[in-house]
């Protein structure tokens, strides 16, 4: 395994690895505490690989319960690095995605199931998914499947599984709730904590900015903002999957590369998007909360909070995918005046001392000051034609709005120049190929011979009458006609 992350230059254990892995190895229940982006999936899932040994026999040996199908995707992508020269088989569970393939992977003989709640007692439920012999259990971001209100899900896991498992349980944030949790389901465990608390808190390698907003004026700062120096990939979290699904267009629009989170698409859309960020083919990433805990990427240089997160420890989950791995971030948060009491109480939870923000519009110069935007930058980048964009964005999960365009594009032509009906909307031909004007121009009153029908003429009848735009008593048989009508 050692040689496995060396490959991938992964050399130096990070504090929370450093503490838990020893003991683990050796059975000991742990509860481990760190700030997100410090290591904790290496911290349980090394030890876990290595009590399974080299070449565990068939069957499902190992359960790690996450709250989130991004964060099931994460855990499972670092397990699989971890057990690359190893005989044992990782399979991920989770809803959105084809029940076929993961049952077929189970029966294969799958030692280590990664899976939220849902579909793991889905499976279990069917029968499909044997729990009987998990000697060794994980619940991983245990606040927040708490906070999902997954908790009566993960008892019925645990009930589904032998006593003397071993378990670890990891968390960014303690409340109360979980440490009831722990001394119901664990022998015995060792609270490690692996940074000091105020430090975990603070982000102390983030940089906050907070700026009271205009709602109006949000888009024409962010784009700003995108352009400051130094500016790599970015996480923008909106409350509602629409806002987000607004923003892509609208930034999409101004020239941006960006990609999208959230609810309203489907699980292959979603992993797309999140694949396309990661690989840095898109550079901005818009995310609801829901996909917060998957989003598992270093070198994020920005966190751009829409609106006011709901209490600080939303705050730090959606802050700490910047930051991450050592590195230094930027955290920018608007704050709109109908939630200033609620920033109030981030503010005091955390002790940042900026219970009040300053006013800050797009053309503020403490924005530029603050997150080093070159002057004279305006909020949209130089046009990129449609028929240019959209062939990537239909590739890795461009905006809607690009891809709609195109569709649009390519419907208009096909009217002008295929649409059998392009000219009849105009001007009818007989069978001669004279045209008249359908609304009385061209030869009025040019007569049709007995037996003849006009090659495109469109009526539509009601009734058994004709309806016609002439006299609403017309038949619809070709007869000549003295008079000439409107419909003629």
């Amino acid at each position: 395994m050692v040689g496995a992350l060396a490959d991938q230059g992964i050399i130096d254990a990070f504090p929370i690895q450093e503490q838990t892995i020893p003991l683990a190895i050796g059975g000991q229940d742990i509860i481990g505490q760190a700030k997100t982006g410090t290591g904790k999936t290496f911290g349980f899932g090394l030890p876990l690989l290595q009590r399974l040994g080299t070449d565990p026999a068939p069957g499902v040996q190992a359960l790690v319960v996450v709250p989130t199908r991004e964060l099931a995707v994460q855990v499972f992508e670092d397990l699989e690095l971890a057990s690359k020269n190893r005989a044992t088989q990782i399979v991920p569970i989770y809803g959105g995605k084809a029940y076929e393939g993961q049952i077929e992977q189970l029966k294969a003989g799958a030692q280590v199931v990664v899976g939220t709640p849902g579909r793991l007692l889905d499976l279990a439920g069917q029968r499909l998914l044997d729990l009987k012999n998990v000697a060794e259990m994980v619940l991983d971001e245990a606040d927040k499947m708490l906070d999902l209100g997954f908790l009566a899900d993960i008892e019925k896991l645990f009930a589904q599984t032998p006593p003397a498992r071993h378990t670890m349980l990891f968390s960014a944030t303690m409340p109360g709730t979980i440490v009831t949790l722990a001394r119901r389901f664990m022998r015995n465990p060792i609270h490690i904590r692996a940074s000091d608390p105020d430090e975990g808190a603070m982000q102390a390698n983030i940089e906050h900015h907070v700026y009271r907003a205009h709602s109006l004026d949000k888009d024409e700062v962010i784009g700003r903002i995108l352009q400051a120096e130094g500016r790599g990939k970015t996480v923008i979290f909106m409350r509602t999957k629409r806002a987000a699904a607004k923003l892509q267009e609208e930034l999409a629009d101004r020239g941006f590369s960006v990609a999208s989170v959230h609810g309203d698409l489907n699980q292959d859309q979603r992993e797309r998007a999140m694949a396309a960020f990661k690989a840095g083919k898109k550079e901005i990433l818009i995310a609801t909360d829901v996909a917060a805990r998957g989003i598992d990427v270093d070198d994020v240089t920005h966190v751009i909070n829409h609106t006011v997160p709901d209490d600080e420890k939303t705050y730090l989950h959606r802050v700490g995918r910047t930051g991450r791995a050592g590195r230094t971030g930027i955290a920018v948060t608007f704050v709109d005046w109908e939630d200033m009491h609620k920033w109030a109480l981030i503010d005091r939870a955390l002790d940042f001392g900026t219970p009040e923000p300053l006013e800050t519009y797009s053309s503020s110069p403490h924005l530029y000051e603050d997150l080093g935007i070159p002057e004279g930058t305006k909020g949209r980048l130089k046009a990129t034609p449609v028929k240019d964009r959209a062939p990537r964005g239909s590739r890795d999960g461009g905006s809607a709005q690009e891809q709609g365009d195109a569709r649009g594009d390519r419907g208009r032509r096909r009217t002008r120049s295929q649409n059998p009906r392009g000219r009849g909307r105009h001007e009818t031909h007989d069978h001669e190929g004279h045209g008249h004007d359908a609304a009385g121009g061209g030869e009025p009153g040019a007569p049709i011979e007995p037996g003849e029908a006009p090659r495109r003429r469109r009526r539509r009848r009601r009734g058994g009458r004709g309806a016609g735009s002439g006299s609403s008593g017309e038949s619809s048989s070709p007869t000549p006609s003295a008079e000439p009508t409107a419909a003629d």
